[in-house]
């Protein structure tokens, strides 16, 4: 089987030996036939056989695609978009084909992920690919506080409808001046690529609508204890007197100097004054109480 990359936007960007080996399939694994076939008309190709393979029916698929390869066929898999498997089916045929004792190779060539990186100006010798974030939930939360303090430059796909969210949680945990890169309709005529601050992000989505799938690529966290008490201190005294709230105030000290959040939230209490609510416990018997109080409620 041959995993077969196609052009992310512009139809130009297709190899040759990528045409070369769809028009040599026997069988084309496809997202959708109808995009496909639209692209082997673009090149060229002579109608081949599509097979539609998406996440729905990947699975299914499976034993046709075997009972092909094991008959001495060729099988080339492509997505709509970019090379296959990444945010796209493809996987578990891969994996099915590589059990079954077939061989599996690739045509490399476009990948929304690699060109937004490169583009974005920031670091590129050491990334993760995080993929689209969960939708909602305590596991959209947990995956947002490990992208708080992941040291390599992240990589993110996200909808138009769910970015301008996105970013706004980005803020909230990674401090308003993370430095971040919102790449749209790469490769294509209206291909955008801004770049800013977490926050300026948000203000430039609140005036552009969002057209077109995005890239984000986010700036890696500051080295952890990066900086010291009092560089925690000024970080949180500059956001506090911007208006932010404690725990903005904290996200953002965090995020510049590297501390850990939770200790830069108590810091960030500490220096307005926040007491925590006082406790209803009743005293445990036998206390003696004054005045009906408990007896640190002085200290209260």
């Amino acid at each position: 089987m041959i995993l077969v990359a196609t052009p992310i936007g512009n139809l130009g960007d297709l190899a040759p030996r990528a045409a070369s080996a769809l028009a040599g399939a026997d069988l084309i694994c496809c997202e959708d036939t109808r995009r496909t076939g639209r692209l082997l008309q673009h090149a060229g190709i002579a109608p081949r056989r599509l097979r539609r393979v998406d996440d729905h029916t990947e699975r299914a698929a499976t034993g046709e695609v075997l009972e092909l390869l094991q008959a001495g066929k060729t099988v080339a898999l492509v997505s709509d978009a970019g090379t296959p498997g990444i945010s796209d089916p493809g996987h578990h045929l891969v994996r099915a084909v590589i059990d079954a004792g077939q061989s599996v190779s690739a045509v490399p060539g476009p990948a929304a992920l690699v060109m937004a990186l490169v583009v974005s100006g920031l670091p590129c010798d050491r990334f993760v690919y995080e993929g689209f974030l969960p939708r909602s939930g305590s596991a959209r939360a947990q995956r947002l506080d490990e992208l708080a303090t992941q040291a390599r430059t992240v990589v993110l796909y996200e909808a138009p409808h769910r970015v301008e969210r996105t970013l706004s949680d980005l803020v909230e945990v990674c401090g308003p001046e993370r430095r971040v890169a919102l790449c749209r309709e790469l490769t294509k005529l209206h291909e955008e690529i801004w770049r800013g601050t977490l926050a300026e992000a948000v203000e430039h989505l609140g005036t552009h609508p969002a057209l077109g799938e995005y890239v984000v690529v986010l700036a890696g966290a500051p080295a952890p204890g990066a900086g010291d008490d009092q560089a925690v201190d000024d970080a949180l005294r500059a956001a506090l007197a911007r208006g932010l709230g404690t725990k903005e105030a904290a996200a953002h000290a965090a995020a510049t100097t590297g501390r850990a959040r939770r200790e830069v939230y108590a810091r960030a209490v500490a220096l307005r004054g926040v007491r925590p609510a006082p406790s209803h416990r009743a005293p445990k018997a036998g206390r003696p109480t004054v005045g009906g109080n408990p007896p640190d409620a002085s200290a209260q």
